[in-house]
């Protein structure tokens, strides 16, 4: 039984299984007569508030012919306490597929364990894979094949989204860059999980570089020096300074990361025609300007579009 629970598990190529069938499902839809979720039931179990998730997995669901069920934590047992071992195992027994968007990966990890049927991480504390799955297909469809390309990531580095970004370097085989400040880039253990590499330091200070080099050909570089991390980019990508989860660090965090935004002057350091990419919900002033998100809102809303189709994919992936 196929799970999507984490990047770090999957494969490179069920990873490419999966962005082939996204260009197939974005160019067919409303077009394609599969119907791989028939007569199936999938439960979306969220504990985190959501918009794009919600909506591209009930729609995909639909779309595939299956029937969404949505469950708001604070509608079921688990707002009262029931464990998620005893929610698991009630719905395993009723549904065929779970869609998960909580805190604890562990919940999630449980949940699959125990309901025994297909089950998907729509976003957790550590992972976010399924935006990332769309975030790669994004850059394919606009700048080809991303093996050999620089993403640059600007912001918390420590959160799930840049996590799930470190899980595709290191497989996929491509340049990524986290610019942020000590405390908010990614661990040396989280780093040594996405496979065996050559890890190293250069420079000191402001300009000292974290490099881990992956048999597999992915590079990953800590820095927190944005203009290097921006030099010859192909994208530039950013997400919100405040998780959730994080609202009681919201003071400390904008005054640590206040100057770690995407706009005009950083994006000139970056490659002639470089994609800026934001996985929503932005906020304007912050982790980027207003005059650059709107300058790059095509491709950022058409990532969010992705999501939809990504998603299809992976939904057929688990089920075929």
């Amino acid at each position: 039984m196929k799970h999507l629970l984490s990047l770090e598990k999957l494969s490179r190529a069920d990873m490419e299984a999966v962005l082939q069938s996204t260009a197939v499902f974005k160019h067919e839809r409303g077009r394609h007569t599969r119907q791989p979720l028939a007569g199936q039931h999938w439960a979306l179990i969220f504990t985190k508030s959501s918009t794009r998730t919600r909506v591209s997995f009930e729609v995909g669901i639909r779309e595939l012919g299956g029937v969404p069920t949505f469950l708001s934590a604070n509608e079921i047992q688990l707002g009262r306490g029931e464990p998620i071992k005893d929610t698991a195992r009630v719905l395993g027994r009723m549904i065929h597929g779970a869609v998960i968007r909580t805190f604890a990966q562990a919940d999630v990890e449980q949940f699959a364990e125990l309901a025994k049927v297909p089950t998907i991480n729509a976003l957790t504390d550590d992972e976010h894979p399924c935006q990332i799955l769309t975030d790669i297909f994004t850059v394919q469809e606009r700048l080809g094949p991303i093996q050999g390309k620089v993403v640059t990531f600007v912001g918390d580095g420590a959160c799930n989204v840049p996590a799930s970004w470190v899980f595709a370097a290191a497989t996929l085989g491509f340049e990524l860059r986290i610019a942020a400040p000590p405390q908010f880039q990614p661990t040396d253990a989280l780093l040594s999980r996405a496979g065996s590499c050559h890890a190293f330091d250069s420079g000191a200070g402001r300009d000292k570089v974290r490099h881990f080099n992956f048999t597999g050909g992915g590079k990953v570089l800590c820095l927190e020096n944005l203009e290097a991390a921006a030099k010859d980019a192909d994208v530039l990508y950013t997400d919100v300074w405040v998780s959730m989860g994080k609202e009681a660090e919201a003071a400390e965090r904008i005054k640590i990361l206040s100057g770690y935004q995407i706009n005009a002057a950083l994006l000139q350091h970056a490659k002639p025609g470089a994609l800026v990419m934001h996985c929503l919900p932005a906020y304007r002033g912050k982790e980027i300007d207003d005059e650059t998100f709107e300058a790059h809102a095509d491709t950022i809303f058409t990532q969010a579009e992705n999501r939809l189709h990504t998603q299809k994919a992976i939904l057929n992936w688990l089920v075929g």
